[in-house]
């Protein structure tokens, strides 16, 4: 699998598409619910493919995911600025602007709380554009 190569001009769904058939284990169905979950929580989202992995945006960087032997990553960008009252970020803690969540086999993700987080970080993202809106008039 190429995890950096160019995309031939295929949309981002497709290549996440792609990526989650290609593993074909657990990965692919826990990468693919959460991207369900990422849907029904913005669904206006717009999906990407960047560093050769998907990337979830809502006027800018909500999370990437990304696929390990032993786990699903999902970063999110700004998640230092979250509220996490469930705890669902596991790892990436010591950072100033980036928190994750790593997803294990057979681990099970509270979804409200993780659709509560990806509205938390679409909230968060809308303030920032509104600043920049503000300060180019």
């Amino acid at each position: 699998m190429n995890r950096s190569g160019p995309t031939d001009g295929r949309p981002p769904s497709e290549l996440i598409d792609q990526r989650i058939a290609e593993l074909g284990d657990w990965r692919g169905d826990t990468l693919g619910r959460m991207r369900a979950l990422i849907h029904e929580a913005a669904p206006d989202v717009v999906e990407e493919w960047k560093w050769g992995i998907p990337v979830w945006s809502h006027d800018g960087i909500l999370c990437t995911g990304e696929t390990y032997k032993a786990k699903v990553k999902l970063t999110f960008a700004k998640g230092a600025a979250l509220d996490d009252p469930t705890g669902l970020f596991n790892a990436s803690l010591d950072g100033n602007t980036r928190r994750a969540l790593d997803i294990g086999e057979g681990q099970d993700v509270d979804a409200d709380a993780f659709r509560s987080l990806v509205r938390a970080a679409v909230a968060l993202n809308a303030i920032g554009t509104k600043a920049r809106t503000r300060r180019s008039k």
